[in-house]
């Protein structure tokens, strides 16, 4: 199952954590893979940690977002010093 971006898949009663915490899936996601790949990935690639389920279809399932995360992170051998994401300070300025 792809959620196509602003797609709420929280589930009820979730609230506003939950919903931060799935923007920062997906904000991780691709910022490790590249938005086009983490959306292919996340829909294709079965993770055995994961119940040999996809990103998607666990996230749809009501597993916790870092809880994926961590998962696809090891599936994908992404390195712990990258697991958070680009250091603030080395992101460069918009504009």
């Amino acid at each position: 199952m792809i959620l196509p971006r602003g797609t709420d898949s929280r589930p009820a009663g979730g609230g506003t954590l939950a919903r931060v915490r799935l923007s920062e899936f997906w904000r991780l996601a691709e910022g490790e893979l590249g938005p086009t790949y983490a959306r292919s990935v996340t829909a294709t690639q079965v993770v055995g940690r994961l119940g040999h389920r996809t990103p998607d279809e666990a996230l749809a399932d009501g597993v916790p977002p870092r809880e994926v995360w961590e998962a696809l992170c090891d599936a994908m051998d992404v390195p712990p010093e990258r697991r958070l994401g680009a250091d603030p300070a080395r992101r460069r300025p918009r504009g």
